[in-house]
């Protein structure tokens, strides 16, 4: 049925409105309309019904425009020749004015072979690899490809040349010279990135003496990945897609994103990625992965390599690996499986094509009455041939009946044929197949036909149309499309793929398929055996279920869904950042900060004043972060601030009381141990602030718990504190050490702690046990309640700065000096701990800029713990006392607090209640030098 023009143009209406929804901000419960998807789930979903919808409209554009002899596309071929442009790989996400979103497809090689006719001509033939024709189908994204020509242009004149007629095919060029692609191309992609991924390793030192060391490498790596950047940066446009590919950019997100954070960047891996074990061998194993992780969407064939590439960035880099991707202090990098697919329909149109017909009736006729067995690959250390020979020679071994009744056609593509050992290769294959055929040949046939060449498209679709067996044989394979290709040309043949396990293609033709590991010699021979003897419905059953996969997931569906997870995972990041704190404004800080009269600082210490510690050291140095140690450049402005008369600094860390004895003797300020449990300031004793009802009973059970699980993890250790017990697995192996923290709450819940009033605190790579009640936030009202009868003030503090890196469980001390708002209900109350009674929050009169401030009034209230004249013994030792010395009266206005006078600030963790964020302790002593200088 043909639609008509009117009908389109409807259509394509309301598919724009739908798509405005879809790819517009979510609402909120308020505005959103009752059709916005609310999910992610949901957007994919959507995404996935306007994709065949848009399929079928243009399959109805096409029909109707076929009938229309005068229609421009009635004469256009059955598949994508070398005439044909790149301007059919339009697409774009259809808005109400007509334009489309721009697909930047960024890779190593254009798809166009250029060869040079004169000083200002080229000669340009297009090449049909497997990520063109992925692309040739998605109809809604205008794409541009960006590459290397694969040719050296050292003149002006020559590149303008080409740019202008690479223009013509939608392509723009990255000039390369000789040197970068010698030590970029050639030296670290195929030299070094190439064997490590498919399991290779890495080259002997006298394999690199051609291509220098690995460090020049690495640098043209850099280098050409850069340039690759400039050119993406001179092209891109505001809301265009920009889509890397493959190792040999691998430098290219970071690249991207350092010049423009908000540029949509997606990356994908059309090899394998190696467990965590091989890629920690790399030398610059951090930097890529680093660099990979600035992409938005990182892709990858199956989900065993997105697997180890999670795993690789959790080893190696210590970051959080989620079901999701990979998290770094809030900044999520979403990585997913998407395995590519082929042109089914390409294939499937050319069997009925005369000159196919031709050579598969000529091929019939030449191996009658012998079952065909086929081979397609590169003549490559991967791709297994030797293997797949040895073992059909094993077969032919074993049966002897067969031997001159089946045929192994053996297409071996030459490649990298400069490479020693490639020339070694092909050395062994031909000698492998010249004993074979002069072992088991006639006078009139032979079992292997071997040709170290490639077909062309009509020949090679015939061959995979008379195959009865196709044997693939990788020893590692990203995806591996020659199954796919003949799966697709087998509608009538229905034959058997034999499919190593190592490739890509075996998660996805598995069912249908026969796997085999390629270096079981006598596994694959038998598999042999059984393929050629297989009952017709069994061959059937296989090949309808991998002909529905192949049909279904094309290569044109996969670029599709990568673009749209990429789009949807934009969205997603756009609503995470809206949760991420701002980075605090330093100078508006300081500037409060000088007008103020009575200051309170109150400052973490464990990554907020220790010494940076390189990421890869969180394993190498553990001895040196044991021992937290100052930062070397806190010193000067710390003491300027101590010394102000205006300024009191409490540092407030859950570490040991010695810990902070050790590291503040010298400075005048507050030193709060324990989250807050014990008080002193500098000079004087320690007295302790706990409720007298802290029961500490429960001790010695989960200390043997935490000793147990620390004999059983290595590199895992625990502190016993006077108030808590912490067992810490930074340093072990991450899985090992999340498996054990597992396996440890539940014994704690269902054992020591069942029926205890206690807290479990986990922090990212630790698990602590403290009494209910015992945070930062609890203790800060009696520790301001001492500070200010110590100091005896008179006036009330009027401004608040409070940095840490906290654990979500002690950041109750940024929301304690909020101003507070009116709440349905009031917060529950746990009855074990006395709580500070807070005044209600008055509202300050409108100032002349009309804006409102609310001051906060909090009374310090004394417990009947603070009445008494002594504490227990705790812990052995016997602890000095908070005394009563203060009346109600005095405390009643501790705090006299502006909203814009107060600034709570995270360090390093974007999921925080702190009103602001600071990335690292060097930020910290930026922040404390200013204020020392004001």
């Amino acid at each position: 049925m043909s639609i008509s023009s009117q009908e389109i143009c409807i259509l394509r209406k309301d598919k724009n409105l739908a798509l405005l929804q879809t790819n517009g901000m979510p609402g909120n419960k308020y505005n959103c309309s009752p059709g916005t998807p609310r999910t992610r789930l949901e957007r994919l979903l959507r995404e996935r019904e306007l994709r065949k919808f848009n399929k079928s409209l243009n399959e109805g554009e096409t029909e109707s425009s076929t009938n229309d002899p005068s229609s421009p596309d009635a004469e256009t071929s059955t598949w994508f020749n070398d005439e044909e442009s790149l301007e059919t790989v339009s697409a774009g996400r259809v808005s109400l004015d007509g334009s489309k979103q721009r697909l930047l497809v960024v890779a190593n090689r254009l798809p166009v072979s250029a060869v040079r006719r004169g000083e200002d001509s080229w000669q340009l033939e297009m090449s049909v690899g497997g990520l063109v024709t992925a692309l040739l189908g998605v109809k809604e994204f205008e794409t541009r490809w960006i590459g290397w020509a694969g040719v050296n242009v050292p003149d002006e004149i020559g590149q303008k040349a080409l740019t202008k007629a690479l223009a013509e095919k939608r392509c723009i060029p990255v000039f390369l010279d000789e040197e970068i692609v010698h030590q970029y191309y050639n030296g670290y992609c195929n030299n070094i990135l190439w064997p490590l991924f498919h399991y290779l390793g890495l080259p002997q030192e006298d394999r690199l003496a051609t291509t220098r060391s690995f460090q020049s490498q690495l640098d043209a790596y850099k280098k050409a990945n850069q340039m690759f950047a400039d050119v993406v940066n001179e092209h891109y446009e505001e809301g265009d897609v920009v889509w890397c590919h493959d190792y040999h950019l691998m430098f290219l997100p970071k690249c991207l994103k350092e010049r423009n954070n908000k540029m949509k960047v997606g990356w994908f891996l059309h090899t394998p990625f190696p467990s965590s074990e091989i890629h920690r061998t790399l030398p610059s194993r951090s930097e890529l992965l680093r660099s990979v992780l600035a992409a938005d969407l990182v892709g990858f064939h199956t989900y065993d390599y997105a697997r180890h590439f999670v795993s690789a960035c959790t080893r190696i880099l210590g970051l959080e690996g989620t079901p999701e991707g990979v998290e770094d202090q809030g900044k999520l990098t979403r990585v997913a499986a998407f395995p590519i697919g082929i042109d089914s329909d390409r294939f499937i149109r050319a069997l009925e094509l005369p000159q196919v017909q031709d050579h598969m009736k000529e091929l019939k006729e030449r191996f009658a009455g012998r079952k065909v067995m086929l081979g397609v690959d590169r003549l490559d250390m991967i791709k297994g041939i030797p293997q797949k020979i040895l073992a059909f020679e094993k077969f032919l071994e074993e049966n002897p009946n067969w031997r001159d009744k089946v045929v192994l056609l053996q297409i071996a593509v030459p490649t990298r044929t400069d490479v020693p050992e490639y020339q070694k290769l092909t050395s062994q294959v031909h000698e492998i197949v010249g004993r074979i055929n002069g072992r088991f040949g006639t006078l009139t046939a032979v079992p292997i036909h071997h040709l170290d060449r490639s077909l062309d498209f009509p020949a090679l679709c015939a061959l995979y149309a008379v195959t009865d067996v196709a044997l693939v044989t990788s020893s590692r394979d990203g995806m591996n499309l020659v199954s796919y290709e003949f799966v697709a040309c087998q509608a009538s043949k229905k034959g058997v793929l034999i499919l190593s396990e190592f490739a890509g293609a075996a998660q996805s033709l598995g069912a249908g398929a026969i796997l085999v590991n390629p270096w079981n010699i006598t596994e694959v021979a038998s598999s042999i055996g059984y393929a050629l003897n297989m009952p017709a419905d069994e061959r059937e059953k296989r090949h309808h279920h991998n002909f529905m996969h192949v049909t279904t997931h094309t290569s044109q569906e996969w670029a599709a869904t990568f673009v749209s997870e990429l789009n949807d995972t934009i969205v997603e990041a756009q609503l995470r950042l809206r949760q991420i704190p701002p980075i605090l404004p330093i100078e508006v800080a300081v500037d409060r900060y000088s007008k103020s009269n009575n200051r309170l600082l109150i400052l973490g210490l464990n990554a907020t004043l220790t010494e940076p510690v390189d990421t890869l050291g969180r394993k190498a140095n553990q001895i040196k972060e044991l021992e937290l140690k100052l930062h070397p450049d806190l010193q000067e402005p710390l003491k300027k601030l101590c010394d102000d008369p205006k300024t009191t600094i409490v540092v407030l860390s859950g570490s040991d009381r010695s810990v902070l004895d050790d590291n503040f003797g010298d400075y005048n300020l507050w030193l709060a141990a324990e989250n807050g449990m014990f008080l002193r300031v500098t000079g004087g004793e320690w007295m302790t602030t706990m409720p007298e009802n802290l029961n500490m009973d429960w001790v010695d059970s989960v200390k043997h718990v935490f000793e147990y699980f620390t004999e059983r993890t290595p590199r895992s250790h625990f502190e016993l504190r006077e108030t808590s017990l912490i067992w810490n697995y930074k340093y072990a192996d991450v899985e090992f050490g999340r498996l054990q923290a597992r396996d440890m709450l539940q014994h704690l819940w269902t054992g020591p702690i069942s029926n205890a009033s206690l807290d479990v605190v986990q922090g990212s790579r630790s698990v602590e046990v403290r009494a209910v009640g015992v945070t930062k936030g609890a203790a800060i009202d009696r520790i301001l309640g001492e500070i200010v009868h110590n100091k005896g003030m008179k006036e009330p503090i009027d401004y608040v700065l409070c940095i840490g890196h906290f654990l979500a469980k002690d950041e109750d001390i940024y929301t304690f000096f909020e101003p507070e708002l009116p709440s349905e209900a009031p917060a529950p109350v746990r009855p074990q701990i006395p709580t500070p009674v807070r005044t209600s929050v008055s509202k300050l009169p409108v100032s002349k800029s009309g804006s409102k401030a609310a001051r906060l009034k909090k009374q310090r209230s004394l417990s009947t713990l603070e009445r008494n004249t002594g504490y227990p013994v705790i812990g052995g030792a016997s602890q000095s006392t908070v005394l009563e010395r203060m009346s109600l009266h005095e405390g009643s206005s501790v705090l006299d607090l502006r909203g814009d006078n107060y600034f709570s600030c995270s360090v390093a963790r974007k999921r925080s209640n702190a009103r602001y964020l600071l990335g690292s302790s060097d930020d910290v002593v930026k922040l404390l030098r200013e204020l020392a200088d004001s």
